[in-house]
């Protein structure tokens, strides 16, 4: 696996979220199927660690940074509906599971 080191200013621009067809509003949404597309956006982003990373030291207070999704600060690692749980998942409901890079799971807050 290649490491590309990026400034904090340039590692934006090759940001997947900064396509003009994509919708930022899904990385702030309340919304699990939205939160589930924004997490699905950054699985393929090439910058991934890089936002995750300025996340944490910024201390996002809430959205999907980094395939993560932070919510007061730190990160949820699971997110349902308000009210009782489904039986059985509805299937917009799934959250992609992105994995934490290992040089920054140290820093992480998890709620």
């Amino acid at each position: 696996m290649i490491t590309t080191t990026y400034t904090a200013e340039k590692w934006q621009a090759y940001a997947e979220c900064a396509a003009p067809s994509v919708n930022n509003d899904v990385f702030f949404s309340e919304e699990i199927h939205e939160i589930a597309a924004a997490k699905n956006i950054c699985s393929d982003c090439p910058v991934i660690s890089p936002c995750l990373q300025g996340a944490i030291e910024r201390n996002e207070p809430c959205g999907v940074w980094g395939g993560q999704l932070f919510m007061n600060g730190k990160v949820l690692m699971v997110k349902r509906r308000r009210g009782r749980p489904s039986k059985v998942p509805r299937p917009e409901e799934q959250m992609p599971q992105i994995p934490v890079p290992e040089h920054l799971q140290d820093l992480l807050k998890t709620a």
